[in-house]
């Protein structure tokens, strides 16, 4: 074999292996709303976050709901199964597919403007909504107010691990038995025992705000005090302009939008 056709051996294995090797392209999901097109990126970070929503999406689930919950300067809502034929007077927010999704909490995915993130009970797992998501707004943030949000995570945090701590468990099962029998001197004697542990909660390492994300969130803005508290799964590729659209309308005392923000279709764009 002379040496030309063994580099066109060697080129054809490399470029093989290259095919084999290659990292599938992010999913990239197209949203079309009345108010314009956004393009959503999937984290590979977060996969049951990411194959839940495509399954939603190739179902048609998101087809037709609304934005039920819209509050400016901080995030878009939408998910709610309900939403799609509700009235105005429907209270919507509550409803939900009949499982949850484990957390994927990952310290590098924040609450950048366009974070993509998934909505949640207050849960002591964290898991998110079957359905529910939110994309982040937020505003510009300077030194001052990232500390105080830093201060807010932490005290999220603690409240978390404490919850989750079993020293504490005899005191939460009292209380929910005091609120089971509606006994309204002993929540309130146990509501504010267990309100000073949440605060007090110390056993952990506190988190702080990286010096990149801090860079972005001056940059751009976002909502810096749900970092590490909720799963951020994807982010808007393009579209931000509609998600400022969205929430600048005025919306009632429920932050529902009093008229209509809706999504027309959501479909998975193919490279």
């Amino acid at each position: 074999m002379n040496l030309q056709i063994l580099f066109q051996v060697v080129f054809l294995l490399a470029f093989d292996l290259s095919l084999i090797f290659r990292p599938n392209p992010p999913v990239r999901i197209e949203m079309t709303t009345n108010y314009g097109t956004v393009v959503l990126r999937l984290y590979d970070e977060t996969p049951l976050h990411r194959d839940n929503f495509v399954k939603l999406v190739q179902s048609g689930t998101y087809d037709s709901l609304l934005f039920h919950r819209i509050i400016e300067n901080f995030m878009v809502q939408a998910g709610d199964p309900k939403s799609k034929m509700a009235s105005f007077q429907d209270t919507l927010g509550g409803n939900d597919l009949n499982y949850r999704i484990p957390a994927e909490i990952k310290p590098e995915l924040f609450h950048k403007k366009g974070a993509l993130g998934a909505a949640r009970t207050n849960n002591p797992e964290r898991a998110s909504s079957s359905t529910q998501f939110y994309i982040v707004q937020g505003k510009i943030q300077n030194d001052s107010l990232l500390n105080h949000n830093e201060n807010r995570i932490n005290q999220m945090l603690a409240s978390h691990l404490a919850t989750n701590d079993p020293r504490f468990k005899p005191l939460q099962d009292s209380l929910l038995q005091a609120r089971e029998i509606k006994d309204s001197l002993l929540i309130k004697s146990l509501s504010g025992k267990w309100a000073q542990i949440q605060r007090s909660y110390a056993d952990f390492e506190r988190y702080q705000i990286p010096a990149a994300h801090r860079e972005v969130y001056k940059a751009i803005g976002g909502t810096p005090h749900l970092d590490q508290n909720y799963t951020v799964f994807g982010e808007v590729e393009s579209g931000l302009e509609v998600i400022d659209a969205m929430a600048a309308v005025e919306t009632n005392s429920m932050d529902r939008p009093l008229t209509e923000v809706r999504i027309l279709k959501m479909r998975i764009l193919r490279d």
